[in-house]
């Protein structure tokens, strides 16, 4: 697929931040687990959060295409940071979208920045793909609200500052009984679980909040009253290019490893490169790779171009999720024994790649979405 130029010279200045200061960082940060705080302000002064935010609101007003091509590229670095980045992309399509001037003033040039950690609060214990779950509630107070219940899984939980949380404002309203509410983290009444211990993606920190009596402002409330559904499905799509192109950079940086590891490991006297059944699983990563990126830019440019994107989208999604995990298995493979043991980086690859297959929607979930849009609208491209 074509791209421009301009679009090919903010791919390789975010490759180039990858290659140069991500990559060597990715294993310590694995291990440690720790939220790389000056790494993002570094990402903020690049402009790399906020990559879809018009001008006329201090972002660098790129498009979805150049948005998936940053994801794949610091995904390539490290899938932690690229998942940071998606984050804040979410949150400021949200503020540009449905928030006021003062909401815009006061959350989107700090969150760019990397001055102000966001969160996005979604996931229940009873509701993770049934939104319907939902059970925190948002109950009117005088001008303003009082928010109760709590939240499990939430990226950034355990350092954020605020949270753009869905709770229920009308529990007799189905989908247009739901707001979405920004809520100050270090409020009184707001508490937060211990950080989760994850298989991949270990820097992306995850875990608990709860709100017990939180007392909100009128300017509290995102958009309108009874919206908060239709907002968090508006920007889903666009969240769905992101995770596949995530996706996308763990394979890649896979298949460079294994390709390196094959030309110089060597076994009965020669390198492992010239054996037919190594080069087959090298072939058979670098079609589904590329395979995967066309189906991620295509759905990219369906939104930008205004289309109805859901069903891409969700092929996108889908495909590539599989794809990570199958084809950084196979650089596992290539590697061998070496390719199980901490420290190499396939191994951290494919413990980062199960999640792409979980998050922004399960990869069942998006099959569905892709049957319904089949039979809804027919099997025409």
């Amino acid at each position: 697929m074509f791209i421009s130029e301009t679009q090919q010279q903010v791919r390789d200045m975010a490759r180039q931040f990858a290659e140069d200061v991500v990559r060597p960082m990715a294993e310590e940060l694995d291990r440690e687990e720790r939220f790389p705080a000056d790494l993002y302000e570094q990402m903020g002064e690049l402009g790399l959060f906020g990559i879809g935010v018009p001008e006329e609101h201090g972002g660098p007003g790129f498009d979805t295409v150049t948005y998936a091509l940053v994801m794949e590229e610091l995904s390539r670095g490290y899938a932690s940071v690229a998942d940071q980045c998606g984050l804040v992309e979410l949150i400021s399509t949200l503020l540009v979208r449905h928030g006021t001037v003062a909401q815009r003033e006061r959350w989107l040039g700090p969150a760019m920045r990397a001055q102000t950690k966001v969160a996005y609060c979604i996931t229940e214990p009873e509701a993770g793909t049934d939104v319907s779950g939902i059970r925190t509630s948002a109950v009117r107070d005088g001008e303003g609200w009082v928010l109760n219940g709590g939240k499990i899984w939430i990226h950034n939980a355990p350092v954020a500052d605020v949270g753009f949380v869905l709770a229920r404002t009308d529990r007799e309203a189905g989908h247009r009984g739901f707001s979405i509410f920004i809520v100050d983290l270090n409020a009184d009444g707001v508490s937060r679980g211990p950080k989760e211990h994850k298989m991949g993606q270990r820097a992306s920190q995850v875990g608990a909040l709860t709100f017990d009596n939180v007392r909100l402002g009128p300017d509290a409330l995102l958009g309108e009253e009874g919206r908060g559904f239709h907002m968090m499905m508006s920007v889903l799509d666009k969240g769905r290019v992101g995770i596949a192109s995530l996706a996308v950079g763990i394979g890649q940086a896979g298949l460079e490893a294994a390709v390196d590891y094959a030309r110089q490991r060597k076994q009965f006297g020669k390198a492992i490169s010239e054996f037919q059944g190594v080069q087959w699983l090298l072939a058979d990563m670098a079609k589904d790779i590329e395979a995967a990126r066309l189906l991620v830019l295509s759905a990219a440019a369906k939104i930008d171009a205004g289309q109805d994107a859901t069903k891409a989208c969700s092929i996108a999604k889908c495909f590539a999720g599989d794809m990570a995990v199958a084809r950084t298995a196979d650089a596992v493979q290539v590697f061998g024994g070496s390719g199980y043991i901490r420290g190499f980086e396939v191994e951290r690859l494919y413990r980062d790649a199960k999640i792409t297959q979980i998050y922004e929607g399960t990869n069942q979930i998006q099959r569905m979405i892709i049957a319904r849009e089949l039979l809804k609208h027919g099997a025409q491209a």
